[in-house]
């Protein structure tokens, strides 16, 4: 089964299996997400992968966000490590470009970070490198089985703040 396909049946319990989207350009990047989608790049829910000891840690994060070295390890005591590329298929279940915080082995733990609360609805992607589904940050919390909010990142505040007064 695709990784499409397992998202989807990750979320029929959930009554949102057809929210997700498929497109006929890549979206692996937080760039071509927002372009395939058509919105702002901070709103896509980017699912950043990293080592943890017995698996992996996902934190789902705003697309203008990057991941705080001081704030994460006094969240989780340990140095922030990227999964290398060998990695991410097996300790996320998903491909590079498709990492997501569904239908993930019970080895990664899920956290949101408070970068995403800003926006009404995100976009995280569903599995492949051309897919994502909207969600508010509620939903986004409960369908990922998030263990908790985190606040483990830096950028967004100021990107946030320059955006608002630009317009």
């Amino acid at each position: 089964m695709s990784g499409i396909e397992t998202v989807k049946r990750y979320l029929e319990p959930y009554g949102v299996a057809d929210r997700v989207q498929e497109f006929s350009v890549s979206s692996a990047t937080v760039e071509l997400a927002a372009q395939a989608l058509g919105v702002e790049p901070a709103r896509i829910a980017k699912t950043i992968s990293l080592q943890a000891d017995n698996g992996c840690i996902l934190v789902v994060a705003a697309g203008d966000a990057k991941i705080d070295n001081g704030k994460f390890k006094a969240e989780f005591h340990r140095k922030a490590k990227m999964l290398n590329a060998e990695e991410v298929l097996p300790l996320t279940g998903h491909p590079v470009g498709g990492v997501c915080p569904f239908a993930n082995p019970n080895t990664a733990a899920v956290y949101c970070d408070v970068s995403l609360k800003r926006f009404a609805t995100v976009f995280p992607a569903c599995g492949t490198a051309n897919s994502a589904i909207e969600l508010n940050c509620e939903e986004l919390f409960r369908y990922s089985h998030s263990l908790k909010w985190v606040d483990v990142c830096k950028n967004w505040e100021t990107e946030g703040i320059a955006n608002a007064d630009a317009q």
